[in-house]
């Protein structure tokens, strides 16, 4: 039996660009998500949760700082996050926790390109880790699933054989049971690199193509052929794209059903270790996939199927099982679960603690999220900011380069196809105010893409935020010159 802690456990699992429409629970007839829809039945299925930033890095920024992305200053991919944030892991460590990380971390590196060389991957222990002094086993970001390196507390490559996802799994699961003969609390966070492209056969487990690999998979009603005029170049769909669609769709949902597999193996570890009742167990994902829809692929968008994500919280006797569809977002999520731990959540945050709702209160509160899109998805280009809030009822959007506004009904209008704007009136001027007062109340002053980088960056190291904030450079170049000795800066991974 496992012991009982004097605090809850805590396991955060999530994927990397699963969206929400694409799990079965979410009524999707084509997904294999045995393991995820029988959690959802156990747990609060958030129908509503929003990523405040549909990209990688800033995801992941926001949700281990509570921070918008304005805030945090991750404004693009490949930009290293500055340590001087209060974050999650700062939290669980001083209360006492045993922290483990696992899997993609994706706020070191200040490089575009270049992922397999060391100085990239490598995240030295120390700061920069944000409170996990754990168990580490992560790398800045790659999303090769074969038989590729993870890094512990020095800069030399921990090499692995297998598919990463059930690799990773079983670090999570060994973890698991070194916890269940403790009595200290623990969190466990194990970042999945699936279902993220590629999507070729070389980087599926071959038993999961064969399930889909004759399966058609219909576009979504709203796929648009014509290319998304507003799209950066990661969201235009090439000739090669378009070609290699429908295995693509194919390969994304192959890689979601191993996701499924090796959450099902989480769950029932926790189950055989006695730990279910007193672990918060918590199954999301950074962001989601357009597939077309609208005229783009990949995210960073606030359109739902890069936006929205599964979001299931399960802890019995504590968290309400059902259907909650009140909005929350990313920098909702640490102060809702601290909460829920009966932690404190730093000051600095700002999200909205939700857990009212979860444990039981009315399941319909009144959050509207700040959606932001400061730039392209990893390079200083200008043309495709916008800025957006989402609510239950309604997401409005507009964007820099000419003032295009995009007002839909979520509830009427799930493919978002009947843009309201196109009709002025007291529902659009109400959304305008919205928007207005969020912004105003971050400090978000809707500059172009590249104004961040001459006056937020430095080699693309973050130093400030809207909301303040410094990065020691100088402190940063002993780090590095203490956890990366001679030559380690210039190796690749696969030296």
């Amino acid at each position: 039996m496992g012991p009982v802690t004097s605090r809850p456990n805590l396991v955060f699992l999530f994927a990397d660009q699963l969206r929400y429409h694409s799990c079965g629970f979410a009524g999707d007839p084509y997904a294999h998500t045995p393991n995820i829809d029988r959690l959802s039945a156990e747990s609060a299925n958030c129908t509503n949760a929003i990523s405040n930033t549909p990209v990688c890095a800033a995801y992941r920024a926001s949700l281990f700082t509570g921070k918008h992305q304005s805030s945090h200053g991750m404004v693009i991919n490949e930009l290293r996050l500055s340590p001087d944030h209060e974050c999650f892991g700062h939290v669980l460590t001083r209360a006492g926790y045993d922290t483990t990380y696992i899997g993609k971390w994706h706020l070191w590196a200040n490089e575009l390109g270049h992922h397999r060389a060391v100085r990239n991957a490598f995240t030295p222990p120390g700061p920069y880790r944000l409170g996990f002094d754990g168990y580490w086993a992560g790398y800045n970001f790659s999303h090769n699933s074969y038989d590729g390196v993870y890094f512990q507390d020095t800069c030399e490559p921990h090499r692995y054989e297998g598919y990463e996802a059930d690799v990773q799994t079983e670090m999570a699961i060994s973890r698991l049971t070194h916890h269940a003969h403790s009595d200290t609390p623990f969190a466990l966070f194990l970042s999945w690199g699936p279902p993220h492209d590629p999507w070729g056969t070389d980087n599926i487990k071959p038993e999961d193509w064969n399930r889909f690999k004759d399966v058609d998979i219909p576009n979504r009603p709203n796929f648009a052929s014509e290319q998304d005029p507003y799209a950066d170049r990661w969201a235009t769909m090439d000739e090669a794209y378009r070609q290699n669609l429908v295995d693509n769709v194919r390969g994304y949902y192959a890689q979601t059903s191993s996701i499924d597999w090796n959450l099902g193996r989480i769950l029932a570890r926790l189950n055989q270790e006695d730990l279910v009742d007193n672990t918060l167990l918590i199954f999301t994902s950074d962001h989601g996939e357009m597939f077309g829809a609208h005229g783009r692929r990949a995210k960073n968008i606030f359109y739902d199927e890069a936006s929205r994500v599964p979001l299931l919280i399960r802890r019995p006797g504590q968290i309400k099982a059902g259907s909650w569809d009140s909005c929350i977002s990313t920098v909702d999520l640490m102060p809702t679960l601290l909460r829920l731990l009966d932690l404190t959540t730093p000051t600095a945050a700002e999200g909205m603690d939700l857990s009212t709702g979860l444990t039981g209160g009315s399941n319909s509160i009144d959050n509207c999220v700040m959606m932001q899109g400061m730039g392209t998805t990893a390079a200083w280009r200008d043309g495709n900011e916008w800025r957006g809030v989402r609510d239950d009822k309604h997401t409005y959007a507009v964007y820099r380069r000419d003032g295009s506004e995009h007002l839909y009904s979520n509830r009427s209008d799930p493919f978002q196809l009947d843009n309201l704007a196109d009709r002025p009136g007291p529902l659009l001027e109400d959304y305008r105010q919205k928007l207005a007062g969020r912004m105003s109340d971050l400090g978000d002053t809707f500059e172009p893409c590249t104004w961040y980088d001459k006056a937020w960056t430095q080699n693309r190291n973050i130093i400030r935020g809207a909301r303040g904030g410094s990065h020691d450079l100088a402190a940063l170049q002993k780090i590095i010159e203490t956890h990366f000795p001679s030559g380690a800066l210039e190796r690749s991974v696969d030296d």
